[in-house]
């Protein structure tokens, strides 16, 4: 047990458990890369917010007959990562069992000082809509080594302000967290199908190679990017920014009028519903 002492305030605490043979296979997958994953996905629930993270408890049910080097290598990665972002591994619990690894880590985060947090109920309608990085193909490696976006979330909020209405990770695909999005701030969305194509990542190319249609697919609804979404007041000056800051910012779309319709848009004018995907825990 271990007790963190803060003043009282705003404060997120996030938690989230990987299964092997969910999240990862460590049958195949690098131990330390595990390690890393499991204390990433927190942070990247940080990100989301423009938040600080402080500090955070690992818990994890290691199988019986691993050796005690095994579970070394997982903690391992989870430090490597937490001592980037300063977070202290404040606690947590171990145990063994006749079943495959199971991790949890929960974290605890506070925001940034003159940084109000970021929530995803606050797009309106007409905003831009925005992802850094690339999407897609993330099960050729991306879902396991992923940079959280915490410094370039805090980087966004100072920059834009309160003309950024609205942000959120994407953990189960840009399909399924936009729609997120958009059913917590009302609004509906239109996705711009070239835009899309350009947000692709070089896997997700390469593991589409079969269609245009399929590339897109993989952009919506691969899941774990592990990126940003966010949504900026239009007519920002979004390029200067993310030049000066050095982000990769991609526009895919703005958001309308309809709630929690969502549309693709062609470049001759064409536009269908945005089907069903992504990944459903």
């Amino acid at each position: 047990m271990a007790m963190l002492c803060m003043p009282v305030g705003e404060m997120l605490i996030a938690a989230d458990m990987l299964l092997d043979g969910v999240h990862f296979d460590s049958a195949r997958h690098d131990l330390a890369s595990i390690g890393y994953k499991a204390i990433a996905c927190n942070l990247s629930d940080c990100a989301a917010m423009a938040v600080k993270p402080l500090a955070a408890t690992v818990s994890a049910a290691f199988p019986d007959h691993w050796p005690a080097e095994s579970a070394q290598r997982i903690f391992e990665g989870i430090n490597e990562l937490a001592a980037v972002y300063d977070v202290a591994i404040a606690g947590g619990d171990t145990t063994v069992w006749d079943k495959p690894l199971v991790i949890d880590v929960a974290i605890v985060a506070v925001p940034f000082d003159g940084i109000a947090p970021v929530r995803r109920s606050g797009a309106r309608v007409g905003d831009a809509l925005f992802v850094t990085g690339t999407l897609g193909g993330s099960l050729s490696g991306k879902h396991l080594n992923f940079k959280p976006r915490v410094n370039e979330a805090k980087i966004l909020a100072e920059e834009f302000g309160e003309q950024l209405h609205a942000m959120m990770d994407l953990s189960d695909g840009l399909g399924l967290d936009l729609r997120r999005m958009c059913d917590a701030s009302g609004v509906g969305a239109r996705l711009d199908e070239e835009a899309l194509r350009s947000a692709a990542s070089n896997d997700a190319k390469k593991l589409a190679r079969e269609s245009e249609e399929a590339l897109i697919e993989r952009v919506l609804f691969d899941g774990e990017d592990f990126e940003l979404l966010l949504a900026v007041a239009n007519g920002v000056d979004v390029g200067e920014v993310a030049a000066r800051a050095s982000i990769s910012l991609t526009r895919v779309g703005h958001t309308s009028s309809e709630p929690s319709e969502i549309w693709i848009e062609t470049a001759n004018g064409k536009r269908r519903t945005l089907p069903e995907g992504g990944y459903v825990h």
